[in-house]
């Protein structure tokens, strides 16, 4: 396994203070934590804290950032490129649609303080669109590089399948789609979106 170093720019403590952070969102909710809590969970000091984060808002969008990129680290282990292009992008979208509706921050602070954490996820979501766009566009380049997609500007597609995510985030199906179902979804939608054919070749 491949260790993760923080950037020079990161402290050490870094990681700590969103794990007290999480934490505490999940126990009291994002509204009713505060940041005397987050330090004690994380064990410093409440200035030592701030010196890292000014208010509790860049603390809340650190830990949805985190989440983030949790999500798309997972994802590659998920993901088996040597499996058939379109398999792989069935266990994306499957990999993705599981870990949202199993979010339990998530699912927390949207039932109960919907408006503390919307903002995060419209109108400040940039960039934890860009995260998932970002791989998007590096997964369907991929593809183009092996031959099983043709070449175009991947971006607004990477783009839209993004925001496509975000809309489930902001209103899940109510009777979502069973895994058969969701790889029917796959091949007969999504595929011919990014234009791969079902047999892997260009369209």
């Amino acid at each position: 396994m491949t260790q993760t170093l923080l950037a020079p720019d990161v402290p050490a403590d870094h990681d700590s203070i969103l794990d007290g952070a999480l934490a505490a969102f999940l126990d009291f909710g994002v509204r009713r934590t505060s940041m005397t809590e987050i330090a004690r969970r994380s064990g410093i000091s409440p200035a030592t804290l701030y010196r890292r984060f000014s208010q509790k808002s860049d603390v809340v969008a650190a830990v949805g950032l985190r989440e983030a990129q949790r999500m798309l680290a997972h994802l590659d282990e998920i993901v088996d490129i040597s499996a058939t292009p379109l398999e792989q992008l069935t266990q994306v979208h499957l990999t993705v649609t599981e870990q949202l509706r199993g979010n339990d921050l998530l699912h927390r602070v949207l039932a109960t303080e919907p408006e503390t954490v919307l903002p995060k996820l419209t109108i400040d979501a940039e960039p934890i669109l860009e995260i998932g766009s970002g791989y998007l566009s590096a997964f369907l380049t991929r593809l183009q590089s092996e031959g099983h997609i043709p070449p175009y500007d991947v971006r607004p597609v990477a783009d839209c399948l993004t925001r496509l995510a975000q809309s489930e985030v902001l209103t899940p199906s109510k009777d979502p789609l069973t895994t058969d179902e969701a790889r029917a979804f796959v091949r007969d939608h999504l595929a011919p979106f990014i234009r791969l054919s079902p047999e892997g070749a260009p369209r």
